[in-house]
């Protein structure tokens, strides 16, 4: 470890330590001769960038990368481990609960959370007894909902809240969280955080993976980061308070002194798209999900869209584009001063209108295909030589995108699903420029990417206004929404609040809007 790594003032009791670990891919050193240390009852912040290590030293230590396929040595309440599978590592008191969420849907809550190490009678299930402590569990992590309840009916915040049930049903000592915060509100976020931190005083020890920095100042005792590989130094936030600037500088390699990058002031142009009285009915609720919005974007303006989660941010965006949920939609939309209507996606992208999902992995992305084929798949049309795709230019195009947006990988053949969050967001980015949109949606355009990508994908998204086109930017980020935005509209229940201009706004005015 580094030079500047500070001790703590107190005596170190430490419930973990990972020295020397090395872990390598065919080409790709992930992991280079990192140290880890966390002290017995801690609440211990890991931060990166996108590609850090981070994930890979966590599944080394949860047995996803088994002993034998890297070097170093684990050590655990003081004894070495070896761990085979991630069964010997939950039988040694460790759990993981990664970003993508290891439920099944169909099933109730009490199913889910004691499935894999059910609770038997004579060899048979005891339902009574999984429904007690289910329902135990869930009192325990004050969640107020029926424990048979389906997780597929509550939401990503209590579905969060439910993994972590599960986790402390195995009796865990040392909990591990891949980012638990990159989908939730800010409410959730903040009950999550008080979560662990009475977990904290029960006496577990919890290792937070996490971009968002305001939240590990908040609740960090020690902060480490690692970089390309390896440990740059690990932080005691209980004998001063890390600041911000000085995370960053560690995560990147240097100094960020602006979050958001500087923006010339354009006057914005006529406006580019409208709705008038917009309101969606959705069938599978049973309920008017929008109601009566007014909302227009000016040409080279980037118009932010807040609200709590549940608001209608992301049902608004789906209605415009197509309306691949099926809501009955009524009102007007209007494109350049034209009255219309796009009856599906592909009649949205022909009227140069495109929409990055908040979801890349699961609705944006086909994970298992290379660069090239993603960023060329909602155009296809450019790339036809009759019934053929015309590869050369296939290539040249991709490779242009590639360029544009700076994505970092070997090359546009390489498999998307091995790239960094921060890269796989910027082939979102190229797959919907090459349509040469007008108007972009972007929802959640940074979620789950750290403040260096972050950074670049503002970077991209200025120079794109600064060409002419318009933009709207859902986020659950207030600062993000205040660094960004030339205007901002407020959502609360599927209703426009409040319209305001950037320069005037302030969290707290939002937050009161948003609220309702």
């Amino acid at each position: 470890m580094s030079s500047d790594q500070e001790a703590p003032a107190v005596a170190d009791d430490f419930i973990l330590e990972m020295q020397g670990i090395t872990k390598e891919f065919p080409g790709v050193k992930a992991l280079d001769d990192v140290n880890f240390k966390v002290r017995r009852g801690e609440i211990h912040c890991l931060v990166g960038e996108n590609g850090a290590g981070k994930s890979t030293l966590m599944k080394v230590l949860s047995g996803v990368y088994p002993y034998g396929t890297y070097d170093g040595q684990i050590i655990l309440n003081g004894e070495e481990q070896r761990f085979h599978s991630i069964s010997d590592s939950e039988a040694a008191g460790i759990a993981i609960i990664y970003q993508e969420l290891a439920l099944i849907p169909e099933l109730p809550i009490h199913e889910n959370i004691f499935f894999g190490h059910e609770i038997l009678r004579n060899g048979m299930i005891d339902w009574n007894e999984t429904m007690t402590q289910a329902k135990a569990m869930l009192d325990r992590l004050r969640i107020s909902v029926n424990p048979e309840t389906p997780v597929k009916d509550v939401s990503v915040g209590i579905q969060q809240l439910v993994e972590i049930g599960k986790a402390l049903s195995k009796n865990v000592q040392l909990l591990i969280l891949d980012e638990p915060t990159a989908a939730l509100s800010e409410d959730d976020c903040e009950n999550l955080l008080n979560i662990l931190r009475e977990l904290k005083a029960e006496g577990i020890t919890c290792v937070l993976i996490s971009h968002k920095l305001r939240e590990v100042q908040a609740i960090a005792d020690t902060i480490t980061v690692l970089r390309d590989g390896k440990t740059i130094t690990s932080m005691d936030a209980t004998a001063r308070k890390i600041e911000q600037p000085e995370i960053i500088k560690n995560m990147v390699g240097r100094e960020i002194t602006n979050v958001f990058p500087p923006r010339e002031h354009v006057t914005p142009g006529d406006i580019c798209f409208e709705v008038r009285d917009w309101s969606a009915y959705d069938p599978k609720q049973g309920r008017e999900i929008l109601h009566n919005i007014n909302l227009n974007v000016r040409r080279g303006e980037i118009v932010g869209i807040a609200g709590l989660l549940g608001a209608g941010r992301t049902e608004l965006a789906l209605s415009i584009f197509g309306n691949t949920r099926h809501y009955g939609v009524s009102g007007e939309m209007f494109m350049n001063g034209a009255p219309v209507r796009f009856g599906s996606s592909a009649k949205a992208v022909d009227s140069r209108v495109a929409y990055v999902t908040e979801d890349r992995k699961r609705n944006g992305l086909v994970l298992m295909q290379d660069i090239k084929f993603n960023m060329t798949l909602p155009d296809l049309g450019k790339l036809l030589s009759g019934p053929f795709i015309d590869e050369p230019k296939e290539i040249a195009l991709s490779r242009r995108y590639f360029d544009e947006v700076d994505i970092r990988a070997r090359s546009i053949e390489q498999i998307v699903g091995t790239l960094s969050g921060g890269n796989q967001q910027k082939v979102s980015f190229a797959k919907w420029l090459m349509p040469e949109p007008e108007l972009l949606i972007l929802d959640e355009p940074t979620r789950g990417i750290d403040v260096g990508a972050k950074y670049e994908i503002y970077c991209i998204m200025n120079d794109l206004v600064a060409k002419g086109m318009s933009i709207i930017m859902i986020s659950s980020e207030l600062p993000e929404i205040l660094g960004m935005s030339d205007r901002i509209y407020v959502m609360s229940e599927g209703s426009i609040a409040d319209e305001m201009n950037a320069a005037d706004a302030t969290e707290e005015a939002i937050m009161h809007k948003a609220i309702g």
